[in-house]
């Protein structure tokens, strides 16, 4: 499955299992079901211009975008995740709210149903998603295979909480029942949390031209050494950007003043030895390399 049709399958699937919820949240009075089909419907808005970005990437640079759409991925992703955290809170604060109220009492038929189909679709979407993002490195599909894996896990403990409730109404705890549903939320929120925010963080480093991690770097790095490694280099200087899927290499080499080329051909050969070694790591690339006898021209500023 190609990234397109991976995108496609999990939009419509989060539409699909986001109405759903929404028709079964009022039929059972649970918060844990609106939640969940709150959560799939912002997937699916975000999913429409997810697909529409996935094409701008493709495309490549253009007047308008004269280092293509890679960051339109970063920005997606950072949305999804502030959207997906602000659900979180809003739902957080119900669930206080309603313990505080004495609970919720809600319809087990219609809760228990929905749970065993939302568990099923919800870990069925995250395999086939996992599969579609490795097979084609998107960042885009590797977020929606996250976000499903969340939601894999939340409808197993929706479905989990609805059978303890039916459980524990044959018993003398009874009472306790109308609470469930709002711990349930409360549980939810405080374990998945942690998804939109590290996806919203990593969006905005990767907005902000953060380096991607040292690992990354130190490979590149080491890519590029290697290709000069017929060349008298002085020292060179290499920058790392990764927005989305594209990795932004800059590199200044900085050589003898006296070093003597035959031509730009020879150049050129060396600018296209170091594409192809950075791109045996990673694919798509994007190369520039500057050779230069002043490293003013490459150093950091706070090493001049």
């Amino acid at each position: 499955m190609n990234e397109q049709k991976g995108l496609k399958f999990s939009t419509a699937g989060n539409l699909i299992i986001g109405l759903v919820g929404i028709v079964v949240a009022e039929l059972s009075h649970s918060q844990a079901i609106m939640l969940d089909g709150v959560f799939n419907l912002i997937y699916f808005v975000t999913g429409l211009f997810t697909l529409k970005v996935a094409r701008l990437v493709l495309s490549g640079d253009d007047e308008r975008f004269p280092v293509g759409y890679g960051f339109f991925e970063s920005l997606i992703n950072g949305i999804k995740g502030l959207m997906v955290l602000g659900i979180s809170v809003m739902a957080l604060i119900g669930a206080v709210e309603a313990l505080v109220a004495g609970g919720r009492v809600i319809t087990l038929g219609y809760a228990t149903a929905y749970g065993v189909c939302a568990t099923v679709a919800g870990w069925s979407l995250a395999l086939v998603t996992h599969r579609a993002a490795q097979k084609s490195g998107s960042p885009l599909l590797k977020a929606d295979a996250e976000n499903w894996l969340v939601n894999g896990a939340i409808s197993s403990a929706v479905l989990l909480a609805f059978i303890c409730v039916y459980l524990i109404q044959q018993t003398r705890f009874s009472h306790l029942t109308p609470y469930i549903d709002p711990l349930l939320v409360l549980v939810v929120v405080l374990i998945s949390i942690s998804v939109p925010i590290r996806m919203a963080w990593k969006a905005l480093m990767e907005l902000l031209n953060r380096a991607p991690s040292p690992e990354v770097v130190q490979g590149v790095e080491q890519a590029v050494e290697a290709s000069l490694i017929n060349l008298p280099v002085v020292e060179s200087f290499v920058r790392v950007l990764q927005p989305g899927r594209t990795r932004m290499v800059s590199v200044h080499v900085v050589l003898p003043e006296d070093y003597a080329i035959t031509g730009l051909g020879q150049l050129d050969g060396i600018r296209a030895e170091v594409l192809a070694a950075l791109e045996k790591l990673h694919r798509p690339t994007i190369v520039d390399v500057i050779f230069t006898a002043d490293r003013l021209w490459g150093a950091p500023i706070e090493s001049l």
